[in-house]
């Protein structure tokens, strides 16, 4: 496995960039360690396959280097750098058994039949495809078959890294969870260094130690699940992790108050200096999670108006207006809120602010 460095890296499509904007991947500097296991979370469009097809040699930066364990890689083809990937439809040989298609990419490299034969019984057993090896890979489900794709990038133990393109978009919804399962078993067992990319915010935190958070051609964030949630440095972040994301709502700082539309809340003054000598795009974040119910014209509340309650089992979605702004709460599955006038309270050990889409730092 390798420690995976990119220095610089940035790419365009057109031959002549002239701006920020027509970089279809933003100058980067980041390291990834051996063994790690990273996710590539955005939306489509955002970069990320961009990146992985530089990582694997598919794609020839712009500008920028990439290293593995040190040494200058940009140049070297993927056969070079020695990396597997697994794209979101299985490449497997349907006419060959399942043995034969985990066995394949050993055979390709000349390995001798023996060495071959018992790494493919410890792949096939790890991925619990041991009784199904004799079998051809034609009549197969689509999980199986994706496990077959996957093995093919296990069975070779000399990999830098094993790469991940959206491998469970055509996958059945439970299939997913098993499979993601899997995933971080064998990234335990095995230690391989795995880059997985997807649209899919529930498969990045599940599968990653870290995950980086791209938009626009640029990373916005790289972090654990934990610290993404709790402590995202922009504000794309917040909203695009959680379901629902984060409440942005736009606030100001006067005379030692913090003005949420029509409401005026007392700040510390010295947090009001804090908050007021950041800008005037001053943005208040709190996840639904957070926000409390409050007594009518509770100190530190807003009162709002409840348009939408939803009994999710454990707990309650409700979404409000304030100040013609939607405001979501998630809170107990026993509390007392129905539609019409309420009061929440937005201020708290986890609300954020942000000056324009940056956080503020405590």
């Amino acid at each position: 496995m390798a420690r995976i460095e990119f220095v610089g890296l940035a790419h365009a499509y057109r031959p002549r960039p002239r701006g920020p904007e027509d970089y279809a991947l933003r100058s980067t500097n980041m390291t990834w360690d051996d063994g790690g296991a990273y996710a590539l979370l955005g939306p489509s469009g955002c970069g990320k396959t961009t990146l992985l097809n530089i990582v694997s040699g598919l794609l020839r930066p712009s500008q920028g280097r990439v290293l593995f364990d040190g040494a200058d890689v940009t140049e070297r083809s993927p056969q070079q750098r020695n990396i597997a990937q697994v794209f979101q439809f299985p490449v497997i040989y349907d006419t060959m058994s399942v043995f034969d298609n985990l066995a394949f990419p050993l055979r390709n490299r000349k390995v001798e039949e023996a060495k071959v034969r018992r790494r493919v019984i410890e792949v096939a057993e790890l991925l619990e495809l041991g009784t199904v090896l004799q079998l051809r890979a034609s009549g197969l489900a689509a999980d199986a078959k994706q496990k077959i794709s996957l093995g093919r990038g296990l069975v070779r133990e000399d990999v830098a890294a094993i790469l991940f393109d959206e491998p469970l978009t055509v996958i059945d919804p439970h299939l997913k969870w098993l499979l993601r399962r899997k995933l971080k078993q064998i990234h335990h067992q095995l230690r391989l260094t795995l880059i997985y990319v997807t649209h899919d915010q529930v498969e990045a935190l599940t599968f990653a130690d870290q995950v980086v958070v791209m938009t626009d051609g640029k990373v916005v964030q790289s972090g654990t699940p934990k610290e993404l949630f709790e402590t995202p440095n922009h504000t794309f972040v917040g909203y695009f992790i959680g379901s629902p994301g984060m409440n942005l709502i736009p606030c100001l700082v006067a005379e030692d108050r913090l003005h949420i539309g029509q409401h005026r809340l007392p700040v510390a003054p010295a947090e009001a200096r804090r908050l007021a000598g950041t800008g005037d795009e001053l943005t208040l974040g709190i996840r639904p999670e957070f926000v409390e119910l409050a007594a009518p014209r509770a100190e530190g509340a807003v009162q709002v108006e409840v348009e939408h309650v939803q009994h999710l089992g454990t707990y309650q979605l409700v979404t409000a207006r304030l100040d013609g702004q939607s405001v979501c709460a998630r809170v107990g599955e026993d509390d007392p809120v129905a539609t019409g006038p309420a009061w929440f309270r937005l201020i708290g050990p986890h609300t954020q602010f942000f000056s324009g889409q940056r956080r503020i730092p405590p």
